[in-house]
């Protein structure tokens, strides 16, 4: 008590010494918490790839990019439909696979019409990109066998082009062909580390046998008054592992596979688990790294605190002098300015932890950051900040116990 009565007899001395604390506590949980942040919202994005996948995406080749400026030239690239097949039935530990074709058209109910990205693809695709259904159902298997004009819209595309109708069974206008709408789900977009999430909010989902039928497998990109013609089979081929411990082995035999039967590089193979694992060991180097910097500041706090200790011992040598001489023992000495620091860097710490949950509350606020505040991000620097009241007030505490009494009862 005597150690506590002593701080608040010098209220503004201090609180001058905490702040020291205050700031490098509020520093390592703003740092920890937006680092936190930034990580659990990019192994999110990574997580909506699916771990187990494998994605196989068509890309133009260097030398088909040098000439495609030929007017009368046709680029021919990308996955063929024999590549989907020969992945399929090679090998044995692949799940289930999904075809994708890609290409944009207009889409007109009405009056109203928006550019939409068309995707081709089988049932198997709402399983590996696994999205809420809103209303109606996804694409089944009897509508790829029957070939039937059906479509799904997502929740973005269906208020643009809907509006307040009714929604299933609506007939919408594709390119030149009339679909029913038979779902809408939800969607994402953005993309995970290099990987582009396969759906985006202007989607509309047909059976690919449709996609094929309707809308061929040549493409023609009209730009400023020139035109490109383009022949792709399929875009992508999302692949599904059947345990994730097979994922990167089944991804390599694709690459192999691939190799042998392509002759120019027109096609990438992304392993979302890959960039998983990365974007874990990164989350983890980036909290050391935050934590060590911020740290910092609590150490200077410290030696903050540890230089007015040392004051504190040489202002009050009298008072020493006389506890000793009434038969203070020397722990008790080293006890009293032992609590004094505990209790300035213990009080520092609990306002720090109080900046330093404001700060995120703000920075999610006001620039739209994720931030996340842990229990070990909260705890870790509170535990912290009281070690470093321990050791720094240890040297000062251990000073005043060893002042001579005689000698401290003489000094003014």
């Amino acid at each position: 008590m005597l150690g506590i009565r002593n701080l608040l007899l010098h209220k503004l001395r201090s609180f001058l010494t905490m702040l020291g604390v205050v700031f490098g506590v509020g520093s390592v949980v703003a740092m920890l918490s937006v680092g936190e942040g930034a990580s659990k919202e990019a192994l999110s994005q990574i997580r909506k790839l699916g771990s187990t996948n494998i994605i196989v995406s068509a890309i133009k080749s260097t030398e088909e990019e040098q000439i495609a400026t030929t007017h009368s030239h046709m680029s021919i690239y990308g996955l063929t439909y024999e590549d989907h097949q020969r992945i399929s039935e090679s090998f044995t530990n692949i799940k289930q696979t999904a075809p994708v074709k890609l290409m944009r058209k207009e889409s007109r109910l009405r009056e109203r019409s928006i550019e939409l990205r068309v995707v081709g693809t089988t049932p198997q695709w709402f399983e590996l990109v696994p999205r809420d259904i809103i209303a109606g159902r996804a694409i089944l298997q009897s509508d790829q066998q029957k070939r039937a004009p059906v479509a799904v819209l997502t929740e973005f595309g269906a208020r643009k082009i809907l509006a307040t109708e009714s929604v299933i069974g609506q007939t919408i206008r594709i390119g030149g062909d009339e679909f029913e709408i038979i779902g809408i789900v939800k969607s994402e977009s953005g993309q995970a580390g290099n990987i582009q999430i396969p759906d985006q909010e202007i989607d509309v989902y047909i059976p690919i046998n449709v996609a094929r039928q309707y809308f061929g497998d040549i493409f023609t990109k009209i730009t400023s008054g020139t035109f490109e013609r383009e022949q792709v089979e399929l875009h992508q081929i999302i692949v599904q592992a059947d345990e994730t411990e097979n994922v990167e082995a089944v991804a390599a035999g694709i690459e192999r596979m691939l190799e042998r039967f392509h002759k120019k590089k027109d096609y990438i193979v992304s392993v979302p688990l890959a960039l998983l694992k990365q974007a874990e060991a990164t989350k983890r180097t980036f909290n050391i790294v935050l934590g060590s910097i911020a740290g910092i500041s609590l150490l200077v706090g410290g030696i903050g605190i540890m230089n007015i200790m040392l004051a504190s011992v040489t202002e009050r040598t009298r008072e020493i002098g006389i506890r000793r001489a009434i038969g203070a023992k020397r722990r008790q000495i080293v006890f009293q300015f032992l609590i004094e620091t505990v209790v300035l860097s213990t009080t520092g710490g609990i306002i720090g932890l109080g900046v330093g949950v404001l700060i995120p509350f703000l920075i999610t606020i006001f620039s739209g950051m994720m931030t996340v505040i842990t229990l070990s991000g909260v705890l870790l620097p509170l535990f912290i900040s009281m070690t470093i009241g321990i050791i720094f007030g240890l040297y000062p505490a251990i000073n005043a116990a060893k002042v001579d009494p005689i000698v401290a009862l003489r000094h003014e």
